[in-house]
């Protein structure tokens, strides 16, 4: 069953890719309103329900305890960031990530402790989404997702490619667990944005156009593993 999801993913992948042709470098942004419709919402969901819940969960856990569960989930995250290294022929890359995996995994108790970080291994970040921008795929139309926030149709398609295949979340056996784990990590996220959630209505003048101009170039650098052409940057 899994098999044939997984192959159904590639294929809607490899189509939206297609249709993702249409946002060219001069305008990656050809769904904007509805983008801005569901930021709205968003805005709307987040100021009245996610932001008073990460509120209440960082006050009433300690910050230890708060990073633990963020460092315990984070491990679970390099699982996927590996299998995107082997994609994309980082295999140097993929060998020291395993090592960070099997070092947090063991001494970290299960992820916990960040040992590795101690130990001078560096941290890296890889997704799908990365990975088919490295094979090619670099202009895609932006696309603010329900609750999820900003992402591309390639990201998108990323995000779903990934959690049906390298995210150990989605082997957790049995739904309550598995439900519970992912709005535990969806919580502690939002918590660790609380610091600078209020700057963006602040600063921006339109913080919609804001957060995107700031995804796109964020995920550019990501792709280009912080050295992206200047002619992208000119694009952007």
């Amino acid at each position: 069953m899994r098999t044939m999801v997984i192959k159904n993913i590639i294929v809607g992948t490899l189509l939206t890719g297609m249709l993702g042709g249409c946002a060219t470098q001069a305008n990656k942004d050809p769904l904007e309103g509805l983008n801005r419709g569901i930021y709205k919402f968003n805005d709307t969901a987040d100021k009245a329900v996610l932001k008073p819940i990460a509120g209440a969960y960082k006050a009433v856990l300690p910050s230890p305890v708060r990073t633990g569960v963020n460092n315990f989930f984070a491990n679970l995250g390099t699982v996927v960031t590996i299998v995107n290294d082997l994609l994309q022929f980082k295999f140097s890359q993929a060998m020291d990530d395993t090592g960070r995996f099997a070092i947090n995994t063991t001494f970290g108790i299960a992820g916990l402790v960040d040992w590795a970080s101690m130990d001078g291994i560096e941290q890296h970040h890889e997704d799908f989404g990365q990975t088919l921008g490295k094979w090619g795929w670099n202009d895609s139309a932006y696309l603010v997702l329900p609750l999820l926030g900003p992402s591309t149709l390639r990201d998108t398609g990323g995000l779903i490619f990934d959690s049906f295949t390298s995210d150990p979340l989605g082997y957790v056996q049995g739904p309550a667990t598995r439900n519970q784990l992912i709005l535990t990590k969806f919580v502690d996220t939002r918590a660790s944005y609380l610091p600078g959630s209020d700057l963006l209505d602040e600063a921006a003048l339109d913080p919609y156009a804001f957060m995107r101009d700031a995804y796109l170039q964020r995920r550019n650098n990501q792709i280009y593993d912080g050295n992206p052409p200047e002619q992208d940057l000119d694009a952007e």
